[in-house]
């Protein structure tokens, strides 16, 4: 990765999103998914230095190569509490750093979620639970495979924002990320004519619907053939014959070619377009003693309008 895709604040900066953050925690009533305290997260987010909203701006237009944004020295607050350690764990209450995730995430798009996803929490704590080590899931601490973002959905999100509280105990979690606009040259012609085919399905996750179902057949590569979007879980999406197995394997070989592991330090919050990257992440050990891996994550798209016949009450949760 190039050092365009990382975006520093200075400390002026930091110390006044850290100010916006503090003000947004105080409105009421005080809830990350209430109404009120959404319209005026949306208001406040103009008030983040103009330089971040700028970058912020410059991103949304373009996410070049790499397709993610590293906003680096944000405001994580001291004697925070113990990392969380139960399943579904979500952000309600507004906390600042809470509203910090949730003000950059609106200064791109909306925030959404998915009624059958942490019972549709704006804000979600991405944490390892006990038990849970080798599930596929923000839960798992097993290498999670390549994947975008809820791939059998209609409506999955166009951007995944990720703020970091709190690191693993070693370091060495990393969020790897790989973009199909660096992958895309290394794709011969007619490889790229199989992914752009409806040859692939992707299953359900049984949160979201019958166990092992599946969407109707669909394309990985998208749009423009030399600029693609991309949709594929290498989990969960299965080719429907040899020639988009091979393709699958083409493209996969390709990936892991120019996938990067970016290690989160407190106060990075990592933006990845969903629509061109690929994110997972590497093993790591949690030890359960309040003190492992804490992440935000929010989902965001970036036509809100499109999605509002699954939006009841034109709210922000998608049923």
């Amino acid at each position: 990765m190039t050092d365009d895709h990382i975006f520093t604040l200075t400390r002026a900066e930091r110390e006044q999103t850290g100010a916006v953050a503090a003000a947004l925690a105080e409105v009421a009533p005080g809830l990350v998914d209430d109404r009120a305290w959404l319209d005026a997260c949306r208001g406040m987010s103009e008030e983040l230095p103009e330089r971040l909203r700028r970058r912020l701006r410059d991103f949304r237009h373009d996410p070049l190569l790499d397709g993610m944004l590293l906003v680096r020295n944000l405001p994580v607050a001291s004697g925070i509490a113990p990392t969380p350690t139960v399943a579904e764990s979500v952000e309600r209450k507004a906390t600042p750093a809470a509203g910090t995730t949730a003000l950059v995430s609106m200064q791109i798009g909306e925030v959404i979620a998915y009624r059958d996803e942490k019972s549709g929490a704006l804000v979600q704590n991405v944490v390892p639970v006990a038990g849970r080590e080798e599930q596929q899931s923000n839960a798992g601490s097993v290498p999670l495979e390549l994947h975008v973002e809820n791939a059998f959905h209609p409506h999955r999100p166009d951007m995944v924002a990720l703020f970091c509280i709190r690191p693993d105990h070693d370091g060495g979690a990393g969020l790897r990320v790989a973009s199909v606009r660096r992958a895309i040259e290394m794709l011969p012609d007619d490889i790229r004519k199989v992914l752009g085919e409806d040859r692939f399905r992707t299953e359900v996750p049984p949160s979201f619907g019958a166990p092992g179902g599946q969407v109707p057949q669909h394309p990985i590569l998208s749009g423009d053939f030399d600029d693609p979007d991309v949709r594929v879980d290498f989990h969960a999406t299965h080719p429907e014959d040899e020639q988009a197995a091979e393709a699958m394997t083409v493209l996969r070989a390709a990936l892991d070619t120019i996938t990067r592991a970016v290690h989160l330090r407190p106060g990075d919050l990592a933006i990845v377009d969903n629509r061109v990257a690929l994110h997972g992440r590497t093993h790591f050990v949690p030890r359960y003693d309040g003190e492992d891996r804490w992440l935000h994550r929010t989902f965001i798209h970036l036509d809100h309008r499109r999605s509002r016949p699954m939006r009841p009450g034109n709210g922000q949760v998608l049923s």
